[in-house]
């Protein structure tokens, strides 16, 4: 359980993402204990082998029992190897102690007994010495660039706040160890208007104050509660309140993050008023599932800005569950699925000479009056209708009988590639819906992609894994979606057996920014290469972006340099094009 005391709260959003981090990391004593077992078994085993002058009869053959001295001195050196790999500085210097104690003892046995049989074994030690020695400053080198990824992964880039990632990790963890928390959602009011009037740069610099204000407030612990702050995106933020006594000290935290933003704001020459609205839920209070703590707050944030009054605070009430905005956008959606108003786009990948590599299918959704909808409206109230696998499985059969018959037609080497939501992926029909798709498409399961969400390996890791390696097993590439966002071991990505990685668009945004930015998307894609994956860098919108990742070796690209999405008949244009 995440404790912290009291009296000492200092850099308490650090410290939790640290926790979280190294929760990632933990490796089993039992195994670690394993490991040191066997080997000293088996070199026991061949002290005596070793000294032997007997024979056994194998198969026959009578064989010297000396002669097994070295398989058992292999199997003894193959457990230190993994204890120095796995297990960090404890399996490092256990192995290394182990190894350097049994050297003189060697030597010994060489001087006084005059055993010459051994001197191999002098060497056999020394090389095992250097091997431990190159795995572990190996791994130690690996793991600080992974320390790095996490950082980056887990922190918002501009103001240095845990992300939505670390968010979300963080209160399942609460929610498995039944901690009691509240979930503060929180809006900036009118931000928008400072962007579209002072421009970006200012807008940035408002959102670094006001993240610097609030994470004093959660270091220093003036609140009386344990809080840990979140920037969920542009101006949405969260605060996860724990450590409380009563619904009083939930409520005085939040006024102390409101009263925070009282102070005007003097950025750039100018100054500026903000305030922000706060709807907040508490877990087994008012909700007893994640699943609908987190919208519950969100509800009563919207409730506030609907109200529009001096009450910037409101806690949800059971009422604030369905608004009428919300009710009509799911009334949509579903007339949507059910008309046949959904359709797809094809944005274009290219490798790095510009040569097409193929389509990405993104759903697009039109109302009954035939004006578009917003993804960012239609996909999540989806998800939480539980409609996300219908709409998947339109845009599915749609863009894969399409990219089918295009393949038939030209013989093009294309792919197409098919983004899965968490829902659709994790239920028990999803490989035989995909089967069924390759069957009635005709397009060959080498050219069909399907993209999975890296947090959804991370979170679901054991039966997300199970269904990607059916796919797989078909012939199916995969791709890991959004990579970068959340936080990867080496064994993660080993153990999934992917071709792709996605580098997420917001790390394109940055890399030319500074230095950092650049090294981070360097790390990403020379750790996908070490495992043998390709590497795709997303939201590509800039030559000077293409230049840098053909530097640091990017694989291929996707986005509006190059192409935007485009309508089927122009995607085949594109194709044909590329045949000639």
């Amino acid at each position: 359980m995440i404790k912290e005391g009291d009296a000492d709260r200092s850099k308490v959003l650090d410290r939790t993402l640290d926790k979280l981090y190294e929760k990632k990391r933990e490796v089993s004593t039992w195994k670690y204990v394993l490991l040191v077992v066997v080997y000293f078994f088996t070199n026991s085993i061949v002290s005596i082998s070793a000294s032997s002058m007997s024979d056994i009869s194998f198969f026959g053959y009578n064989v010297p029992v000396y002669s097994f001295a070295g398989v058992f001195s292999s199997l003894a050196n193959i457990c230190v190897l993994i204890l120095a790999m796995y297990f960090g500085e404890k399996g490092f210097f256990t192995a290394l102690v182990v190894v350097v104690v049994q050297l003189p003892i060697i030597v010994i046995n060489i001087i006084l007994r005059h055993n010459l049989t051994s001197i191999p074994g002098v060497f056999n030690n020394l090389l095992t010495i250097i091997a431990i020695c190159l795995v572990y400053f190996s791994n130690k080198k690996i793991r600080s660039v992974q320390k790095q990824m996490q950082d980056q992964a887990m922190k918002d880039v501009l103001t240095g706040l845990p992300n939505w990632f670390a968010c979300t990790e963080l209160v399942n963890q609460l929610a498995n160890q039944r901690v009691p928390f509240a979930v503060v959602s929180v809006d900036l009011n009118g931000f928008k208007s400072v962007n579209d009037s002072m421009g970006i740069d200012t807008g940035n610099l408002v959102l670094m104050e006001i993240a610097a204000r609030w994470k004093q407030i959660a270091d220093d612990g003036l609140s009386g509660t344990l809080d840990f702050v979140a920037r969920l995106s542009a101006d949405e933020f969260s605060v996860i309140i724990r450590n409380y006594k009563s619904d009083e000290d939930i409520l005085n935290t939040i006024k102390m993050y409101d009263t925070a933003l009282e102070d005007h704001f003097y950025v750039s020459g100018s100054e500026f008023s903000i305030s922000a609205s706060f709807g907040y839920a508490v877990m087994y209070e008012d909700a007893d599932t994640l699943e609908k703590l987190l919208p519950y707050a969100d509800a009563a944030m919207r409730e506030v800005k609907r109200q529009g009054s001096s009450n910037h605070i409101i806690r949800f009430k059971s009422d604030m569950a369905s608004t009428e905005e919300g009710l009509q956008l799911e009334s949509k959606v579903k007339a949507a699925i059910e008309n046949g108003t959904v359709f797809y786009v094809l944005q274009p990948q290219f490798d790095m000479n510009h040569k097409l590599r193929g389509f990405e299918a993104l759903a697009r959704m039109k109302d009954e009056e035939g004006k578009l909808i917003s993804t960012a409206d239609f996909i999540p109230v989806a998800e939480r209708c539980g409609l996300i696998d219908k709409l998947d499985g339109i845009v599915f059969r749609k863009a894969s009988a399409f990219i089918g018959n295009i393949i038939r037609e030209t013989g093009a080497d294309i792919i197409l590639s098919l983004n899965v939501s968490v829902r659709h992926l994790m239920m028990n029909s999803f490989p035989t819906e995909i089967l069924q798709l390759l069957e009635m498409s005709g397009i060959p399961a080498s050219q069909l992609e399907i993209e999975v969400t890296e947090s959804i390996m991370i979170e679901s890791m054991e039966k997300a894994k199970h269904f990607v390696e059916e796919i797989r097993n078909m012939g199916i590439q995969i791709a890991i979606d959004d990579f970068g966002t959340g936080y990867s071991s080496l064994s993660y990505l080993n153990s999934v057996p992917a071709n792709l990685l996605k580098i997420d668009k917001s790390f394109i945004d940055e890399m030319n920014n500074g230095e950092n930015s650049k090294a981070y998307v360097a790390a990403i894609i020379s750790l996908g290469h070490i495992m043998g994956l390709d590497v795709i860098s997303e939201g590509v919108e800039e030559e000077d972006q293409i230049d840098t990742l053909k530097e640091i070796g990017c694989d291929y690209i996707q986005g509006y340099v190059w192409g935007r999405p485009l309508s089927p008949e122009d995607a085949q244009k594109l194709v044909m094009e590329s045949v000639k």
